[in-house]
């Protein structure tokens, strides 16, 4: 009788970071629950997936509503009974403004999302890790180099990574008791649809608008496909994967 694939679940699935895993993930043997606010990329994702024979399951999800993360949740444990990976990934950014010009509508939002969505997410998948046979599992959230160093008027962004690098540290923690490992990755100018706006200058500490070094998304994915593929008594719990020339270290 063969293995059953293991379950994975990436959120922000649609496009950039969540994508570029998703597919790695597929292609590592995984069987992948695609969550994002978009049905139509995650569809087309699965199709994808589908064609080349792998498995993947689309869920439109949104991460900052408790009802809609149940729903997902649900779904995933109704339809293969367990889930063995979560890459907690969908994020947003607010304008960059001096704090004082920042509307309570964008801290708000990213709050929301990176904080709170990313919380939900992890709450559900270590309640389903707990209580499955067998035990355990791994959860892998997005985190950023601003969990360590701001950029220049980032504070909803830079307040909410940190938020997310206090909650890895706290779920790898209390995980053990359950076999549940807990990571994050930090990146730092992977290219996608959303940072491609850097190649184009973006402000320094110093007040100056520079161009800065990308690197190609497919590291960040390789670098996820690596401590998925880990067994659970083992973990790399910070990572940081960067474009090797980018102004981090040294920021400020």
């Amino acid at each position: 009788m063969s293995t059953p694939a293991p379950i994975a679940l990436v959120t922000g699935a649609g496009s950039g970071i969540g994508r570029a895993v998703a597919l790695a993930l597929l292609e590592d043997g995984f069987t992948v629950v695609l969550a994002g606010r978009r049905a139509e990329p995650l569809q087309a994702l699965a199709d994808q997936a589908l064609t080349e024979g792998r498995q993947a399951l689309a869920v439109p999800t949104d991460v900052r509503n408790a009802e809609s993360v149940e729903h997902l949740f649900a779904t995933i444990e109704s339809t293969y009974g367990r889930l063995d990976l979560l890459f907690n990934n969908a994020g947003v950014n607010a304008p960059a403004v001096p704090v004082d010009e920042l509307d309570l509508a964008h801290w708000t939002n990213v709050i929301d999302t990176n904080v709170t969505g990313v919380f939900l997410c992890a709450r559900a998948a270590f309640g389903l890790m707990r209580r499955q046979q067998p035990q355990g599992g791994r959860i892998i959230n997005n985190g950023s180099i601003s969990a360590h160093t701001p950029r220049p008027f980032t504070a909803p962004y830079t307040v909410s990574k940190h938020a997310v690098l206090g909650l890895t540290k706290t779920l790898a923690l209390d995980g053990r008791e359950f076999d549940i490992a807990c990571s994050q990755v930090d990146i730092g100018n992977a290219l996608t649809e959303l940072s491609e706006r850097m190649t184009r200058g973006v402000r320094q500490a110093n007040g100056e608008i520079a161009v800065e070094p990308m690197c190609d998304v497919r590291h960040v994915a390789d670098a996820v496909r690596y401590i998925a593929g880990l067994p659970l008594s083992a973990n790399v719990l910070n990572m940081t994967v960067m474009a090797t020339k980018m102004p981090f270290v040294g920021r400020g």
